[in-house]
């Protein structure tokens, strides 16, 4: 496996690559599965539960590789999916983690259409979100192994910390972001703006930088992109509003909605389409992250997090426009988002290698 050096002259970008939009072709979505009781206290007995009908939705669309902790735990986790998920759709990686959000600890992976090494896994640094749940030792590996398992070169900036869910891309050359995530010096504290958006371009091969404020109450992610605002299509954004005034989330979202009207891509001003906020869920006292922006986009599918409550119609509705040609396959988290992270949180796409590379 090839590992690109960290200098300016061997970026990701000055080689050629890209990080594809969401919605463009999956070879497979990665999980890691949960296991940690702690992330989800007194409520685990129901996440696996909702992980397996999670699973099954999504095997309808495109393979799943898992990673579990050792043997034992991949045979109680093919165990759960037995009869549900057919088995030549799973691939099952003995890669040992503290906890299940592979969209933050897994490797993200970019394009580029040449036959020699048309995908990368760039691989950051990972501290638990501002080192908030230590031990992460065991899901900063997960990046390096998933690139091994994949035969991929790798790119590491092991001194840089950054996760996937703060980042979205349109694929096209634009990336949305928060100022509250990505100039959090609880993640890098010598980098300045300039420093981040330099980083960002050599990354993910993008040119535009689109930056938003702060993220919803109950996210201890500091304010992850995927919370708020996803790219639906290069010119078009959804993003989430909450209409009470009395809620904690109305001014925060409202003054990124303000600065959305503001921003353009390419010269034009981005399409807004506005998204409902779910009722207010709590776990005991504690208020939690639920967000229909944490929807996951597989290959023919938008798998949508819902919570029980009559906006979750409505929500699943604007994404099924906003997805012409896709099934919406609406998935209930209430029990999962009891661990602070939804569908988006849980998965790390695969891109399918570029066509021009086959």
């Amino acid at each position: 496996m090839t590992l690109l050096s960290s200098d300016h002259a061997d970026t990701p970008s000055a080689r050629g690559y890209r990080m594809p939009a969401e919605w463009a072709p999956h070879e497979a979505t990665w999980l890691s599965w949960p296991h940690n009781r702690d992330s989800w206290p007194g409520v685990f007995p129901g996440v696996e539960p909702a992980m397996v009908a999670f699973v099954r939705a999504l095997a309808e669309c495109e393979p799943v590789y898992i990673n579990v902790r050792d043997a034992e735990h991949e045979r109680h986790v093919s165990g759960l999916l037995a009869g549900a998920v057919p088995r030549e759709r799973l691939r099952f990686y003995r890669f040992p983690t503290n906890d299940a959000w592979a969209r933050d600890h897994g490797a993200i992976f970019v394009t580029r259409p040449t036959e020699h090494e048309p995908r990368l896994a760039v691989d950051f640094d990972y501290n638990a979100w501002g080192g908030k749940y230590p031990p992460f030792d065991l899901d900063r590996e997960v990046g390096r192994l998933m690139a091994e398992a994949l035969g991929v070169p790798r790119y590491a900036r092991p001194n840089v910390v950054l996760e996937g869910g703060s980042i979205d891309v349109d694929g096209a050359g634009a990336l949305l972001t928060t100022e509250q995530c990505l100039l959090n010096p609880n993640r890098n504290p010598t980098l300045e703006r300039a420093d981040v958006e330099r980083l960002l371009r050599e990354c993910f091969g993008v040119g535009e930088i689109l930056w938003l404020g702060e993220g919803i109450e109950g996210d201890d992610t500091d304010g992850h992109i995927d919370d708020l605002t996803r790219f639906v299509a290069p010119d078009t954004v959804v993003t989430v509003v909450e209409a009470n005034r009395a809620d904690p989330n109305h001014g925060p979202l409202a003054a990124n909605r303000r600065r959305l009207d503001t921003l353009t891509v390419r010269g034009r001003p981005l399409t807004v389409v506005e998204l409902p906020m779910p009722e207010p869920q709590y776990l005991d006292e504690q208020r939690l992250p639920a967000s229909y922006a944490n929807f996951y986009v597989a290959n023919g599918a938008v798998l949508v997090p819902t919570f029980g409550c009559p906006a979750d119609d409505t929500a699943c509705g604007i994404l099924r426009d906003c997805f012409p040609g896709r099934r919406v396959v609406p998935i209930d988290c209430r029990v999962i988002i009891a661990g602070l992270g939804a569908l988006h949180c849980l998965t790390q796409q695969v891109p399918a290698v570029p066509a021009a590379a086959s």
